[in-house]
């Protein structure tokens, strides 16, 4: 048995913090040492595990103080990120063990050349690379490792839950509306989304099978180009992706 909770940071950050029977816990991507330490204390459990999925510092800044505070703490991350402080380094193929279970390391560049993603129990802490209703900006890596990273993850079970590290729904649910206008799913969601963030809730996480039916990018085979009034040829999905992820980075 297992809880997953959802700890806010900085203006948009969600560190997930994942707790088993026995009060032990893994953190994934804590950039701020500060509100985990606060819940581990008010919830008095031990950190046995940190999760990174890469080095950017929103992800990573807070862990170096928490191995300072919790020495025993065991810090996993990607085989080739260059933040120092990781104790086990992960490739492709990778499991972690935590709580009993077995999480699968996936390899999604695009975001950044080292991103990976830990995948078990029906759920995937997926960092920068899939937010709801829109998806990372591609940084380092290509549109094509992105594209690709993006369906590794359509691939998973439609029931898989998805974990991803900011609260960047409605401004996704914004321009995935003028991509996709005629999406009555979408539409609904929107409404969903705005009633939680009215109450100041998270809109995460997400699942595979809603991001499906309403995230333009996992939906490049099946949008409908024409209305976008484009001079470019969008023949392959591929085109599609590029597309929506330029129009993205400045709508």
């Amino acid at each position: 048995m297992r809880t997953i909770n959802c700890i806010p940071a900085f203006n948009d950050n969600y560190i997930w913090l994942i707790v088993d029977d026995n009060k032990r816990c893994c953190v994934v991507d804590p950039g701020d040492a500060a509100p985990v330490i606060e819940f581990l204390e008010d919830h008095q459990l031990k950190l046995s595990q940190i999760w990174l999925t890469h080095h950017h510092a929103d992800h990573t800044g807070g862990v170096s103080s928490l191995k300072g505070r919790y020495p025993d703490v065991d810090v996993y991350g990607p085989k080739s990120c260059r933040f120092e402080a990781i104790d086990h380094r992960l490739e492709k193929g990778d499991t972690v063990m935590f709580a009993d279970h077995h999480y699968q390391i996936l390899a999604l560049p695009g975001h950044t050349l080292d991103h990976i993603a830990y995948y078990g129990e029906q759920s995937l802490f997926c960092g920068d690379v899939l937010f709801s209703a829109g998806c990372g900006r591609v940084f380092e890596g290509s549109y094509s490792q992105m594209f690709d990273s993006l369906n590794q993850i359509k691939a998973l079970p439609a029931n898989t839950n998805i974990y991803p590290t900011h609260e960047y729904t409605q401004a996704n649910i914004d321009f995935a509306l003028a991509a996709d206008p005629t999406n009555l799913r979408l539409q609904h969601y929107q409404q969903k989304v705005l009633s939680l963030r009215s109450d100041n809730q998270p809109s995460l996480p997400t699942t595979l099978e809603l991001e499906l039916a309403i995230n333009p990018f996992l939906r490049c085979e099946c949008l409908d180009t024409e209305q976008w009034q484009t001079k470019q040829a969008l023949r392959e999905p591929l085109d599609v992706f590029a597309y929506l992820r330029d129009w993205k980075n400045d709508f």
